[in-house]
């Protein structure tokens, strides 16, 4: 130990140095985009479902051409996905998942910075502090689920958080004490907006953040002005990221969140509901009261796969000590008159926080929704400790929470991972003579078919038929009409049974294949013979396709009308 004691405390010293902190903000984005090629090609049942279908449609003229391949999910914007659909179509799928770790690791330099304008007064906490608050904050467990993967959560903390340093940066100018308020909140609700355009459960934050800005202390006039400053901004930026997908829904199907809202917008090629993942929800006003240690305890109540959530009750507790005072309400050491704007930096991200959380939990309670406040969670932590406790002992026992926070993220969950290949996605598909004239349907949502849509010829129409997309009449006359409009063979594609990697399994597999294909084959029927259509199970042939190194077989069989 005394052999080991000198360089780690040189090595601790040299953290509390500005070269250190540049240094940090170069090689974490990398260690994190190298963390997502190990981490293997993502797979996750979202892409399988529509992230590749999706800017597949859109860049090959499918919308409208399809009916919903994606389910109900193939009317998103695509936006987010276009880059990742160019990366994996023209570079090797190592070097696309370096890259999209590279730039969910951004998060990291934003977080930095963020906590220096938090701290930037307090010459104790120096370079040091920033560094190891922002690794804790990508140590949490949805971040790093999704690291380098395409759901879209990562990538939008960019703009939330992006928008929050503005606010703190200009926090003069914010706060009404120095010019140039107009401009720096313009700008704040422009990067919120682009973000929000790009996937719209980001609104929460929109709202959170617009709402703490008429928190700030001032006369009811001024505190207006900020929130109708920032919140025709957002709009600007809703504006530029989803605006032209909205107007295309419209002039497509009359509903611009096709097929979401449709109780407001009634399009005909939906049924007249709204769709929302409601069940997420906290049920009754105990769950409500007591949620973080709900989804702590069960994380199955806010997410499907097994994250470790044990940073909320802590920081629920502290909030509910802020809010009852049973502390003070200021850290314990004393602050001299140049702090009062820092503190005030801070009380706003506290706010923030809360506010944001709130609408969250109301809303969504879907975890990976959290993402932009799991990043912020550590140093809101210490912001909590410093009001009940003097500042060295809030750190030294926050380090310790959170260096238990971050040894429980590891290994990290996966939402669906797959070895890399030469070629990222492939199949061994069935030849289609005359893809013009021709049609695909499927008739299950899980597992998601809308991937094996891109690897088709492009003028080939897909329909998916009792899928979760909200039929109407229309929907069903639409259908009809394509088939009559087409004077080529009809199929219908399906999943076929699973391999495994063990052999004696493999063997087990094989010999059940048969029997499970015919029973897809028997419920595919059933479907289809609600739409007056017949399988021939006769026809029906296995082909290969491949995620990465993921086997992935599905049936194909000729589908013809009941005259």
């Amino acid at each position: 130990m005394q052999r080991f004691r000198a360089p780690l405390i040189g090595a601790w010293r040299r953290l509390d140095q500005p070269g250190a902190m540049r240094l940090a903000m170069f090689l974490v984005p990398l260690l994190l985009g190298l963390s997502s090629v190990v981490m293997r090609q993502d797979d996750n049942w979202d892409l399988r479902n529509y992230h590749l279908y999706n800017p597949f449609a859109l860049l090959n003229g499918k919308i409208g051409f399809d009916l919903a391949p994606g389910q109900w999910q193939s009317y998103f914007n695509p936006t987010i996905d276009l880059p990742y659909y160019g990366m994996i179509r023209t570079l090797p799928g190592r070097l696309v998942g370096f890259l999209m770790g590279l730039l969910h690791g951004l998060n990291f330099i934003l977080l930095v910075q963020i906590i220096r304008h938090l701290f930037a007064q307090d010459s104790r906490t120096g370079y040091r502090l920033p560094i190891l608050l922002g690794v804790a904050g990508i140590f949490g467990s949805a971040f790093l689920s999704e690291l380098g993967n395409t759901m879209g959560d990562n990538l939008t903390a960019l703009f939330v958080l992006g928008s929050v340093l503005i606010v703190l940066r200009g926090w003069p100018a914010v706060s009404g004490q120095a010019p140039g308020q107009g401009k720096t909140l313009l700008w704040a609700g422009l990067v919120m907006g682009l973000g929000t355009g790009l996937k719209l459960t980001n609104a929460t934050y929109a709202l959170g953040l617009c709402l703490t800005l008429m928190l700030i202390p001032g006369a009811f006039g001024a505190r207006l002005k900020r929130a109708f400053t920032f919140g025709p901004a957002v709009l600007v930026g809703i504006a530029i990221t989803s605006g032209w997908w909205f107007w295309l829904m419209w002039t497509q199907f009359g509903n611009p969140l096709f097929p979401q809202f449709n109780n407001i917008f009634h399009s005909p090629m939906a049924a007249p509901i709204g769709i929302g993942d409601t069940h997420w929800l906290p049920q009754g006003w105990l769950e409500y009261l007591l949620w973080p240690f709900k989804f702590a305890a069960n994380p199955k109540r806010v997410t499907e796969i097994g994250l470790t959530l044990l940073i909320w009750p802590m920081l629920y507790v502290g909030f509910l000590l802020q809010t009852f005072n049973l502390a003070q309400a200021r850290p314990a050491e004393q602050v001299n008159d140049g702090d009062s704007a820092l503190l005030q930096r801070q009380r706003l991200l506290l706010s923030f926080f809360a506010i944001s959380y709130l609408l969250w939990m109301c809303l969504f309670s879907i975890y990976r929704y959290l993402i932009p406040l799991e990043l912020l969670a550590p140093v809101v932590l210490l912001l909590l400790a410093q009001r009940l406790m003097p500042a060295p002992l809030a750190r030294r026992a926050v380090s310790v929470l959170l260096a238990i926070v971050v040894v429980s993220t590891i290994p990290a969950a996966s939402w669906g991972r797959a070895p890399f290949s030469a070629n990222s996605y492939a199949m061994v598909g069935p030849v289609i003579a005359d893809p013009e004239q021709s049609m695909v349907f499927t008739v299950h949502g899980d597992p998601p078919m809308g991937w094996l849509v891109t690897l088709f010829p492009v003028r080939l129409a897909f329909v998916a038929l009792g899928s979760g997309f909200p039929e109407s009449d229309a929907f069903k006359a639409r259908v009809a009409a394509m088939i009559a409009a087409r004077s080529g063979p009809l199929y219908v594609m399906v999943q076929a049974a699973k391999g495994s990697a063990d052999p004696q399994a493999e063997q087990a597999l094989r010999d059940a294949a048969p029997a499970t294909n015919a029973r897809v084959v028997v419920t595919a029927a059933e479907v289809l013979g609600r739409y007056g259509l017949a399988v021939d199970p006769a026809s029906c042939r296995s082909h290969a396709a491949f995620r990465g190194k993921n086997h992935n077989d599905f049936q194909f069989c000729v589908v013809t009308p009941v005259r």
